[in-house]
């Protein structure tokens, strides 16, 4: 089979293959700069459903269901990073677009809630 017709056969796959190298990128990425951001006073806030968090959270962060979020802005100061979680890096990475929509200038997907313990 050719390249072309490859890619024109199994680009869906290849696209979603693309997309969570990169959440993995991007959440390694963050890992990295967790400590300097901790130091920089950053907001750890997890946009897991209450019944989520409940069941299993990183010490000191902060519960905000995505669904609320916008309604909760004032609980987060846009002076400090903010860094986000969830429970796959897919709803922290809404929140990202949704705080970056509304003047936060420091936001990170950490993605899964569980990174933020290591």
């Amino acid at each position: 089979m050719e390249f072309e017709g490859f890619l024109k056969q199994y680009w869906p796959l290849i696209a979603v293959a693309m997309w969570f190298g990169y959440k993995w990128w991007n959440a390694r990425k963050v890992m990295a700069l967790l400590p300097e951001l901790k130091a920089n006073g950053a907001i750890l806030v997890d946009v897991r459903s209450v019944a989520e968090f409940a069941s299993g959270n990183a010490p000191g962060s902060l519960n905000i269901p995505l669904g609320e979020l916008g309604n909760r802005l004032q609980e987060i100061p846009k002076t400090a990073p903010v860094v986000l979680c969830c429970a796959s890096g897919t709803r922290s990475g809404m929140a990202k677009l949704l705080l970056k929509k509304n003047g936060y200038s420091q936001v990170f997907n950490i993605g899964k809630w569980s990174n933020l313990l290591r």
